[in-house]
């Protein structure tokens, strides 16, 4: 199983705080079974939506192959043995 990605804990503990602040203001429920429901929900909400993260993709990295030379490109002075240019 591979490791969770920065934005995948990054943005499940953001669903998880909001999320919770959100239910126990609406809810305002004063029991410790219904904090207890509201934070297993969160936790669940959170879990999903880290899950549903996009996972990176790994990068294909190509080769290059060595340039050859075209009958256009110019040769240098010193690869034809003229002794002009020197």
């Amino acid at each position: 199983m591979p490791r969770p990605t920065a934005a995948q804990l990054a943005y499940g503990s953001i669903t998880v705080i909001f999320s919770t602040l959100a239910m126990l203001l609406l809810s305002q429920t004063s029991s410790t079974v219904g904090t207890a429901v509201i934070a297993v929900s969160a936790l669940a909400l959170g879990l999903l939506v880290a899950m549903t993260v996009p996972q990176p993709k790994p990068r294909v990295v190509a080769l290059r192959k060595p340039t050859q030379r075209t009958a256009e490109e110019p040769v240098p002075a010193v690869a034809t043995g003229s002794k002009t240019a020197a």
